[in-house]
């Protein structure tokens, strides 16, 4: 699970400060842009990472007299911003996951299976892990990706996608029993980063 930078300032300080001071946002860019690019690149591709990076933050920095200053961590609603973005390009995310269940060499799925169980390899793999996050409902495939590639907890997924926590876990679980039966019984997903959210949840 992702914590927070090791800073002075919490976001959400930071945030109330840029309204005075809108120079100061950009500190905000500095601390967490390049997890979001990340996290762009694998759902669509280097292309669309530096756009949607970049408008993430746009509309952030435009939004920002309504952030909710009781959180200090703002990358649950940055990450929600990104979603939102990338949900207005599924048809090219579906075709690039669509793409790679035929033939296996598109790039951007492959990251999934980087931190996958040792025993989910090779290529056949990567096309039936595309194939099942192509099938997926888009509510699914991000909440599913945002626990896995984002590492928000449950509640940071909530608060990304503006749901309840027990609806994030139903499409979890939903999405999980889905890319298991794709991968014969593999669970990329079955982290111990979620053994421990889940943990951290009901303690």
């Amino acid at each position: 699970m992702t914590s927070p930078p090791d800073r002075h300032d919490e976001d959400a300080s930071l945030i109330a400060r840029s309204l005075d001071r809108p120079e100061v946002f950009g500190e905000l860019y500095h601390r967490h842009a390049a997890g979001i690019h990340r996290y762009v690149t694998r759902r669509l591709g280097d292309d669309a990472a530096d756009d949607i990076t970049s408008d993430t933050f746009l509309i952030a920095f435009r939004t920002r007299t309504r952030y909710d200053l009781t959180r200090s961590n703002a990358l649950p609603w940055l990450y929600g911003i990104a979603a939102n973005l990338i949900g207005r390009r599924r048809r090219s995310e579906v075709r690039a996951l669509k793409a790679m269940a035929r033939t296996g060499l598109d790039p951007v799925a492959e990251s999934w299976t980087d931190r996958s169980d040792s025993r989910v390899s090779g290529q056949a793999a990567h096309r039936s892990l595309a194939g099942a996050l192509a099938g997926l409902p888009a509510r699914d495939r991000h909440v599913l990706l945002l626990t896995a590639w984002a590492d928000l907890t449950y509640q940071g997924v909530a608060e990304a996608l503006s749901i309840p926590v027990g609806t994030v876990r139903s499409r979890l679980n939903r999405a999980r029993k889905k890319v298991r039966s794709a991968l014969g019984g593999s669970d990329p997903t079955s982290y111990e980063a979620s053994q421990s959210q889940e943990a951290a949840t009901h303690g």
